[in-house]
C-alpha cells in the first residue's frame, strides 16, 4: 500500500491546511468526471483514501503509529468527502445538491363565504364545496401505474444533476445543473399512472364542514390545516383559509361590536313619549321614547349588539331617533297647530342658532352691533 503522505505529495509534518490544499489540487486533476483515464481513476482512489485518513486527526495518529488509519476505501461510486471540499473551494457549497424529492408540499387555498349579520353575531356551521388537488386514488400518490415505483435515472445515476467540465482562468472547473431527463428528481417514472399522468394528484370536488365562530366580521379568516391543495407526488396538503364576507343588513348597521339603527317617530310621539317595539337580532325589544325627545337622540339598549370574537360578551344596540315632521297639512290640522303655537306663545318666525356648546348665538348679534 502506497504511503499516504507520498500519495498526496506532502511531508509527514504537513499541516491540515497543506494536506487539504494538496488533495484538492490532485482531485481536480484525477476525478473520474474530469479525467476518464483508468490509471487516473486508480490514482484518485489512492489520494482520496490518503486524504480520508490524514484529514482525520485520530485516523492520522493511528496511521503514524503504524496502523491502517481505519481507511474505509470508496464503496463503489462514493468518493468520500474530499470532492465536496473541492466544490466548496470553487462554489461555496457541496459538490452535489443531490436529487430533490418527488413529493412536495401543496399550496394553501382561499375561499370566501358570505354570512348574514345574524350568523356573524351568533356563529353557525356551513357545508362548503371546494375544488382542489387530492391524492390520486389510483396510484396513492406514487404517480406510477399498477403498483410500480420510480426507477433510478440512468443519465445522472440518481444524483438529480449532471456535471460537465468547463475551462476557466483557474483551469478546469466542474459545473452542475439539474438533470434534464429526470428534472432533478434522480428517478424517472417509466409507467405513469393513467389517472394522474404521473403527478400523484388529481382535481376533485370536496365537501367540507366549516364552523364559523360568533363575532366574526368581513376579512376574518378561518384556518383549516391540511385542507388545502395536495402537493405533487402526493405531498402534504397546504391549508384552507375561509374568508368571511358579511352581508349588508336591511336596517342594522355594524360598527365593531356596536349595532346602530334609525327609528322614525311622529312629532306627537316625540312630544308625549311612547314605547316602540323594534326587531333586533335577539327578537322584539322595547325602545322607551321619553317625552320631548329630539331628532338625533340616541337610545342605548345594552347587550343587544354584536358578540365580541373570542370573548363571548355582547356590545350594545344604539337606536337613533328621527322625529318625522309632517309635510302636508289640511286646513284643520294647520289650524290646530297654530292654536297649539298660540298656547305656547310661539311664533312661526322663532328660530335660534346654537353654538358648539349648545347655547344660543346671541353673542354674534352683539358683535355686529358694535
Amino acid at each position: 500500500m502506497a504511503d499516504h503522505y507520498e500519495s498526496l505529495g506532502v511531508t509527514k509534518g504537513a499541516t491540515a491546511d497543506e494536506i487539504k490544499k494538496a488533495y484538492r489540487k490532485l482531485a481536480r486533476e484525477l476525478h473520474p468526471d474530469i479525467n476518464p483515464d483508468p490509471q487516473a481513476q486508480e490514482k484518485f482512489k489512492e489520494v482520496t483514501e490518503a486524504y480520508d485518513v490524514l484529514s482525520d486527526p485520530q485516523k492520522r495518529q493511528s496511521y503514524d503509529m503504524g496502523g491502517s488509519g481505519f481507511g474505509g476505501g470508496f464503496g463503489g461510486a462514493n468518493f468520500g468527502g474530499g470532492f465536496s471540499d473541492i466544490m466548496d473551494a470553487f462554489f461555496g457549497g457541496g459538490g452535489s445538491r443531490g436529487p430533490r424529492p418527488r413529493t412536495r408540499a401543496g399550496q394553501d387555498s382561499l375561499i370566501r363565504i358570505q354570512v348574514d349579520l345574524n350568523e356573524a353575531c351568533f356563529g353557525t356551521e356551513r357545508e362548503i364545496t371546494v375544488d382542489s388537488a387530492v391524492v390520486c386514488p389510483k396510484c396513492t400518490g406514487t404517480g406510477c401505474q399498477d403498483g410500480d415505483h420510480p426507477e433510478m435515472c440512468l443519465v445522472c445515476k440518481g444524483r438529480g444533476e449532471t456535471q460537465q467540465v468547463v475551462r476557466s482562468v483557474i483551469g478546469q472547473v466542474m459545473t452542475s445543473r439539474p438533470c434534464n431527463t429526470c428534472n432533478g428528481y434522480g428517478s424517472v417514472i417509466k409507467n405513469p399512472c393513467r389517472e394522474c399522468a404521473g403527478e400523484g394528484r388529481v382535481r376533485s370536488r370536496q365537501t367540507i364542514d366549516v364552523k364559523i365562530p360568533a363575532g366574526v366580521e368581513t376579512g376574518n379568516r378561518i384556518q383549516m390545516s391540511g385542507r388545502g391543495e395536495v402537493g405533487a407526488g402526493g405531498g402534504p396538503a397546504g391549508d384552507l383559509y375561509v374568508e368571511i364576507v358579511e352581508e349588508r343588513h336591511e336596517y342594522l348597521v355594524r360598527d365593531g361590536d356596536t349595532l346602530h339603527m334609525q327609528l322614525d317617530i311622529s312629532m306627537v310621539a316625540a312630544s308625549l313619549g311612547t314605547t316602540v317595539t323594534v326587531e333586533s337580532l335577539d327578537g322584539p325589544v322595547d325602545v322607551q321614547i321619553k317625552p320631548g325627545t329630539q331628532s338625533g337622540t340616541p337610545v342605548v339598549i345594552k347587550g343587544k349588539g354584536m358578540t365580541r370574537l373570542r370573548r363571548g360578551d355582547r356590545g350594545d344596540l344604539i337606536v337613533h331617533i328621527e322625529v318625522h315632521t309632517p309635510t302636508k297639512l289640511n286646513k284643520e290640522e294647520e289650524a290646530l297647530l297654530r292654536k297649539f303655537a298660540d298656547l305656547r306663545g310661539e311664533k312661526s318666525s322663532d328660530a335660534h342658532v346654537k353654538g358648539q356648546d349648545g347655547s344660543i348665538f346671541s353673542k354674534i348679534k352683539g358683535v355686529f352691533n358694535k
